[in-house]
């Protein structure tokens, strides 16, 4: 059977929190020069991180590698309480590109913790957003990332608890492991609106309805990249061949075998030209279909830092 279509999910790639940190680099760059340092990866994408560090970016694990006085950009995920008193002792200029979701989450985790409700955080363990919740009220949040531990989490007073989750988690997921909480819990507190990212869960459902069509499909994205891992994870639940892939040389022809339909998606944090790559390898295979399935229409936009606007204004720019 030959290939003979590609679909393209609608929305892809980059959400408004990514485009809002590469931004904020960027301009940070051409306010202050370079080098400024970036604490993480901005974004989790490789190619993203190659073309800002091309430009005079630095980025670093620890505040530690940050000179004294340097201009400091925490990332996307966000932090924790505790790095920006080691920012400010440092007397770092920093720039807070932290996602406005993100910054909803910890304001979230900060508020129950006041209420004194014991806190649950759905996420991954490790990841940099997660530490960075965990950071804001240390010690009283239990972090549960599967059933199993949902089923087992321990709560010293069950009618004071709530729960939050990190804002890349597959929505369906989550929403399971939020349901045993909900059972064992019955006076479980949840924000009032979804914590998970309007990006994440419109690309999931993007990539729920090509999967109904296509045979095979490839999620363009690094596999750091929370949000980009669940696409490929919400493709194989609905029954398509996945993949993620970090751009088009990484495409497996094997992979094509029997296959009539692929479809393409990218994770939040991944540059639109990777797609556009992999679509031309698919036409240099002979395909001339290539449809746009479009879930939902994305208008959201964030503003900048005030830490950059207060920069600009002084020098009378305009954002």
């Amino acid at each position: 059977m030959p290939l003979k279509k590609v679909l393209l999910a609608k929305p892809r790639g980059f959400c408004a929190g990514v485009d809002r940190a590469i931004d904020v680099v960027n301009m940070a760059l051409q306010l202050f020069g370079s080098p400024v340092y970036v604490r993480k990866e901005i974004v989790h994408n490789k190619y993203v991180i190659r073309s800002l560090a091309a430009k005079g970016a630095v980025f670093v694990d620890e505040l530690e590698e940050i000179p004294t006085g340097a201009v400091a950009i925490f990332s996307a995920h966000g932090v924790s309480p505790e790095v920006r008193a080691r920012a400010a002792a440092k007397n770092l200029k920093v720039i807070d590109a932290t996602c406005p979701l993100v910054t909803k989450v910890h304001l979230e985790a900060v508020r129950y913790a006041r209420e004194g409700r014991s806190i649950i955080l759905v996420g991954h363990a490790g990841h940099d957003e997660v530490i960075g919740t965990m950071g804001e009220v240390p010690g009283k949040i239990q972090l549960v990332g599967s059933i199993e531990e949902a089923e087992q989490i321990h709560i010293p007073d069950p009618e004071r608890v709530a729960v939050t989750t990190q804002t890349t988690l597959g929505v369906d997921d989550a929403n399971v492991i939020i349901e045993v909480l909900r059972r064992r819990f019955p006076k479980l507190m949840a924000p009032p609106s979804d914590d998970i990212c309007y990006a994440t869960e419109n690309r999931q459902r993007a990539v729920k309805l090509m999967a109904e069509e296509a045979d095979l499909v490839l999620v363009l994205g690094s596999d750091n990249s929370s949000n980009s891992r669940r696409l490929r994870e919400v493709a194989e639940g609905a029954g398509a061949k996945a993949f993620l892939i970090d751009d088009a040389s990484e495409i497996n022809p094997a992979w094509l075998e029997g296959v009539e339909c692929v479809a393409i998606t990218a994770g939040a944090s991944a540059p639109e030209y990777l797609v556009q790559q992999v679509v031309a390898y698919f036409r240099s295979l002979g395909v001339e279909q290539v449809d746009e399935v479009a879930a939902v229409e994305e208008k959201v936009t964030f503003l900048l830092p005030p830490e950059l606007t207060r920069e600009m204004t002084k020098r009378g720019l305009s954002s």
